[in-house]
C-alpha cells in the first residue's frame, strides 16, 4: 500500500531522475552546437550567460519575489499565531526561524523562498489567514518550511539555469542554420539535413526542457506535502487546507508568472483536471491528486 513515506521516496527519486535527463539533454544540445560550429567556446559562453543571468536571480531571489508579490514584514504581536506556529515547526524540523511576511490579498495561499535555510522566507496571505483553521495554517507553514528543508530553491534554481541555458543555445542554433553560418564539416546534402535537424532540435529543446522543469515543481509539491505533514504528524490538516485554498475562486491580486511555482497552489486559479496534456504544462499537481496522496487514498 502506497503511503507517504513511499511516495516521499518516489518524489525524491523521480526529482533526480529529472534532473539527470535535463543535464542531459542540455550537454547534448551543447555538444551538438559545438560540433556543428567546430567552436567548442559557444558551449562555454552560453554556458556562463546562462549561469551569470540565474546567479543573480538565485542570491537575490528573497527580494525580488516578495518586492513582486508585494509581502510586507509580519508584525509579531499582530500575527501572533502565525509566529508560534512557525517558530514551533522550526524548532521540530531542526532549521532556522525563517522570516515571515504576509501579503494583504483575500486570495488564500503561501510560498517559501531564500537562497538556504539560513536565509529563508515565509509568505501567507491575509487571506488565508483569515480563512484556515489553526491545524490547517500548521499544515500550510509546514510545507513551506518542507520545501526550505528539502533545499528545494537550490534545485529550482539549477532547474531555471538549464532552462536558460538550453533556451540560448537553440536560439543561436536556429539562426545560425537559418542563415547558413554552419562550421566546415558539413556542406551539401549533410548541410542541408543538419539545417532541418536544427531547427527541429532548437523548436523542440526549450519545449522539453521547460516540460521538465514543470515537471520537478510538480514533484517538489508532493514532496513537500508528504514532508510537511510528517512534520505535523496530522496530515489532514494540509489536506483541508489546500481544499479550502482551491475552493477560493479568484485569482492573487498581484499574481506573476514568473513566481508561480512558488505558491502552494496556481496563484491563478482555474486549474485543469484531468487530461493528461493540460497537466503537462501545470505548475502544480491538481488538488485532488494532493489531497488523495495526503489521505492516503487510492484511485
Amino acid at each position: 500500500m502506497s503511503t507517504l513515506y513511499t511516495k516521499q521516496g518516489q518524489n525524491i527519486w523521480k526529482t533526480w531522475a529529472l534532473m539527470s535527463s535535463f543535464f542531459v539533454v542540455a550537454i547534448f544540445l551543447g555538444w551538438a552546437v559545438s560540433w556543428y560550429f567546430n567552436s567548442p567556446i559557444i558551449l562555454i559562453i552560453a554556458v556562463v550567460f546562462a549561469v551569470i543571468m540565474n546567479f543573480f536571480s538565485y542570491w537575490y531571489s528573497d527580494k525580488i519575489v516578495l518586492k513582486l508579490s508585494g509581502a510586507k514584514p509580519a508584525n509579531k504581536k499582530e500575527y501572533w499565531d502565525l509566529y508560534t506556529i512557525t517558530e514551533n515547526l522550526s524548532i521540530t524540523a531542526g532549521l532556522p526561524m525563517p522570516k515571515l511576511f504576509v501579503i494583504e490579498d483575500p486570495a488564500p495561499n503561501a510560498f517559501a523562498t531564500g537562497r538556504d535555510k539560513e536565509h529563508s522566507v515565509v509568505a501567507v496571505t491575509t487571506g488565508l489567514l483569515v480563512m484556515l483553521e489553526k491545524n490547517e495554517l500548521e499544515g500550510v507553514v509546514a510545507h513551506e518550511l518542507a520545501h526550505i528543508g528539502n533545499r528545494d530553491m537550490l534545485i529550482a534554481t539549477v532547474a531555471v539555469v538549464l532552462v536558460g541555458f538550453v533556451t540560448i543555445l537553440s536560439d543561436f542554433f536556429l539562426r545560425a542554420t537559418i542563415f547558413g553560418r554552419g562550421g566546415s564539416r558539413v556542406d551539401g546534402r549533410l548541410q542541408i539535413v543538419m539545417i532541418i535537424v536544427g531547427i527541429v532540435l532548437a523548436i523542440l529543446a526549450p519545449i522539453v526542457a521547460r516540460l521538465m522543469h514543470l515537471a520537478i515543481s510538480r514533484k517538489r509539491e508532493f514532496l513537500a506535502d508528504a514532508s510537511g505533514a510528517m512534520l505535523t504528524r496530522y496530515p489532514e490538516g494540509l489536506a483541508s487546507a489546500l481544499e479550502k485554498i482551491s475552493q477560493h475562486n479568484q485569482p492573487m491580486r498581484k499574481a506573476n508568472h514568473a513566481m508561480a511555482h512558488l505558491y502552494i497552489a496556481n496563484p491563478f486559479k482555474g486549474e485543469k483536471r484531468g487530461k493528461f496534456f493540460t497537466k503537462l504544462f501545470m505548475t502544480h499537481p491538481p488538488i485532488e491528486e494532493r489531497t488523495r496522496a495526503l489521505r492516503g487514498e487510492t484511485t
